[in-house]
């Protein structure tokens, strides 16, 4: 009889798109999963904190339950820790692999003030990289910008060589995307079109995502008559970017939604009514809710930076400086995409199509089987 492999997830931060992407995966992986995980709140003290205390949930496992082929962490773990302690538990597999997926690096998270203590969570980012047998990131842009800057990381360890160290992390390291559900789109219905052109924003409503301009171009584009409306989604949190009342006042006349999608049905009609989708981002490492808008039939308006250039062809990007006039054009010859090319933009990125690259990178093999 084959035995099924085994896999113990362990997510710090299971919420908004790691909990998204952990569903996926565990939905398209045919393998016995383990999920512990704590929600999705105070991400510094989940990476100073949280490996001791998954080590005592693994400890209270039943002793056979303790037996796992590989484990898949993401960043806010700090796995040097983690594996240090979980090899001291009875019935602990030595030979358990360990997999570290980058949502995120904060070597190039941009704070909103600077911040000297964030030394100490790039150090566990690279403590985690080197502690892992194989990581995964979700772009190219992520990957790259962790290898780059975490290299003049090590380089200020002035009279002790670590560089070796680094190579090695760069050898094990590989681009995965994150796979998409995009069912909750595809069944939306079309929505009949009519009126002045829609603007999509579908980010999180926080600084990195640089809203001030998004709604300063919004603000311009009204005074000059330009006929637009206006669906804004996303998570918003307890100290969200002032611009975002002053807007929900400024354009209620062009507002037809403001605010988070009370399901995945209704964020998919949302979607289904919009005719551009924009970012402004300062920090994007994939960009996930911009594919759900290009899948719905958004024409997207992108930075031509971050990891968006990887992801779109150059005629869906814009130059710093240039949004407004770009979107104002764009709002001139509005034309939603056909199923045929969103699809074409976004299939790749569908968990059908990536689940093997996920076998491979965890298991070493596409099969979940021995």
């Amino acid at each position: 009889m084959k035995k099924r492999k085994r896999i113990l997830v362990i997510e710090p931060y299971y919420g908004g798109s790691h909990q998204a992407f952990l569903d996926g995966l565990l939905e398209n992986i045919e393998c016995d999963f383990k999920l512990i995980s704590l929600p999705a709140r105070k991400w510094k003290m989940r990476m100073q904190m949280s490996a001791p205390w998954f080590v005592s949930q693994i400890s209270a496992l039943e002793p056979e339950a303790r037996y796992f082929d590989t484990v898949l962490c993401s960043t806010f773990v700090n796995v040097a820790v983690l594996r240090a302690l979980v090899g001291q538990v009875k019935g602990w597999n030595p030979k358990t692999q360990f997999c570290t997926y980058f949502h995120e690096n904060q070597f190039a998270y941009p704070g909103r003030v600077p911040d000297k203590g964030i030394q100490q969570f790039t150090a566990i980012n690279f403590t985690t990289a080197l502690a892992s047998d194989r990581l995964a990131f979700n772009s190219a842009y992520n990957m790259n910008t962790f290898l780059d800057r975490s290299y003049f990381f090590v380089k200020k360890a002035a009279d002790m060589s670590i560089i070796d160290w680094h190579d090695g992390v760069r050898d094990k390291s590989i681009v995965l995307h994150p796979g998409i559900d995009f069912s909750h789109i595809d069944a939306a219905p079309d929505c009949c079109r009519n009126g002045s052109p829609v603007i999509v924003w579908n980010h999180r409503w926080e600084h990195d995502k640089n809203p001030d301009e998004f709604f300063a171009a919004l603000y311009s584009l009204k005074n000059k008559g330009i006929d637009f409306r206006l669906i804004v989604l996303g998570e918003s949190f307890k100290n969200m970017p002032e611009c975002f009342v002053e807007g929900k006042e400024e354009l209620s006349e062009q507002i037809i939604h403001y605010g988070y999608a009370e399901s995945a049905k209704a964020y998919g009609e949302l979607l289904k009514q919009g005719d551009i989708v924009v970012s402004t981002a300062h920090h994007e490492f994939f960009g996930i809710s911009v594919l759900e808008a290009v899948r719905a039939g958004c024409v997207p308006l992108l930075p031509d930076r971050l990891s968006y250039p990887e992801l779109f062809p150059e005629e869906f990007l814009y130059s710093d400086s240039s949004f407004e006039n770009t979107l104002e054009r764009l709002l001139g010859s509005s034309k939603r995409m056909s199923r045929k090319e969103s699809e074409d933009l976004t299939e790749s990125y569908g968990w059908v199509n990536i689940a093997e690259k996920y076998r491979d990178w965890l298991f070493g093999s596409t099969a979940c089987d021995e």
